[in-house]
């Protein structure tokens, strides 16, 4: 199946609410117990995640990592709004968690500064995947750990069907949407090694992770 691009924003209210409201705590969970079990229980002062939306994985990670300061990034305005409102809900996050609106590529960001950069299902949302590369580069400083989760397009409708039908089950239409139009929209493993390759991060490993996700992960290079 051929690759089809979707909006490279979540910015309509009801679709921002729609995914606040939707429960994503098995496969959010699992992310973190995979950075966990990679890196161990420390990922440095700066932790940033890369497409934060409504803020599920930046809270995750405050919490996982109490020593460290997460920053969320995003370009969806309706996504920061949820965010940060969950944000000062929550004194224990009140210091621990930052919100910032940004449209990648972005020169205006602190370069170098970034212990850890995680990313869960923003790289299918680029038009340009090297957008994503490059910025993971101007924001880690040596030796930081990448973790990158995104889906991982399906070889045929079929198949396509057939995640919709187990993964979707009772979900709103808009999600349903959504998530058809992003498996659509995603990468194939070969075709991220190959987005590696050209970023110049070849310390970076790509991997399947079950039936409808790949992953990206390792550190940038210490020099």
């Amino acid at each position: 199946m051929e690759r089809i691009c979707e909006p490279e924003l979540m910015d309509e209210p009801l679709q921002a609410q729609a995914y606040a409201q939707a429960d994503f705590a098995s496969s959010d969970q699992a992310l973190l117990d995979r950075i966990a079990a990679q890196f161990g229980g420390d990922l440095g002062d700066h932790i940033v995640d890369l497409g934060c939306g409504p803020g599920n994985i930046t809270f995750l990670l405050a919490d996982r990592y109490p020593g460290s300061l997460v920053l969320g990034l995003d370009g969806a305005a309706a996504m920061l709004e949820i965010a940060e409102a969950r944000r000062q809900s929550q004194p224990r996050w009140h210091q621990a968690v930052r919100f910032r609106q940004v449209v990648l590529p972005c020169a205006d960001l602190q370069a170098g500064t970034a212990t850890a950069v995680v990313s869960n299902s923003l790289l299918h949302h680029l038009h340009d995947p090297q957008v994503l590369w490059q910025t993971v580069r101007q924001l880690g400083s040596a030796g930081a750990v990448i973790m990158v989760r995104d889906l991982h397009r399906p070889a045929s409708a079929e198949e396509l069907d057939a995640l919709l039908a187990v993964q979707m089950a009772g979900a709103p239409e808009v999600l349903r949407t959504d998530y058809a139009n992003s498996l659509r929209a995603a990468f194939r493993c070969e075709e991220v090694v190959d987005q590696l390759r050209l970023a110049g991060l070849n310390t970076l490993k790509v991997a399947r992770a079950g039936d409808r996700y790949l992953e990206v992960s390792g550190r940038l290079p210490l020099a």
